[in-house]
C-alpha cells in the first residue's frame, strides 16, 4: 500500500502586515512571490521546495500567534547567509549551532516567526 501522504504543499506563517511581510521575504530573503491574494492580505513564497505562505491571519477571524519553531532554510553557507542577512540588520538568536551534521543559525522575521538557516554538510547514520 502506498503512503497516505506523499509530500508537503505549504506551511502557513501568519503576519499582521503583509507589505512588511512581502519585503522581508521578497527582498531581504530574495524569495520568489509566486502568488498574491485578493480578499485576505496575503502571499506566497517559494523556497525551491516549499511554498511559504504568508497572511494576515486575524483578517479571517483566527487569532494571530508567532510560529516558535523554526522554519529551516537551507542555504549553502550558513556563515555566507547569516553575514549577508547581518548586513540587513536581520538579528540573529545567538551563535551559528554546529550539530555534527549541520550548521543552523536562528533568526525571527518581522512579525516573530521563528527562521533557521540550515546546511548539512555530513550524511545521517
Amino acid at each position: 500500500m502506498s503512503p497516505l501522504v506523499s509530500g508537503v504543499d505549504f506551511i502557513q506563517l501568519p503576519t499582521r502586515d503583509i507589505a512588511e511581510a512581502s519585503k522581508f521575504y521578497g527582498e531581504v530573503l530574495g524569495l520568489e512571490c509566486s502568488a498574491r491574494y485578493g480578499q485576505v492580505p496575503g502571499a506566497e513564497f517559494e523556497t525551491g521546495t516549499l511554498t511559504l505562505q504568508l497572511f494576515e491571519i486575524e483578517r479571517i477571524g483566527m487569532e494571530f500567534n508567532v510560529a516558535h519553531n523554526p522554519v529551516a532554510l537551507h542555504v549553502d553557507d550558513v556563515a555566507a547567509a547569516r553575514s549577508q542577512l547581518e548586513a540587513q540588520g536581520v538579528r540573529f538568536m545567538g551563535d551559528t549551532l554546529d550539530s555534527g551534521v549541520c550548521h543552523m543559525a536562528i533568526f525571527r522575521d518581522p512579525d516573530g516567526n521563528t527562521l533557521m538557516l540550515h546546511h548539512r554538510y555530513a550524511p545521517r547514520d
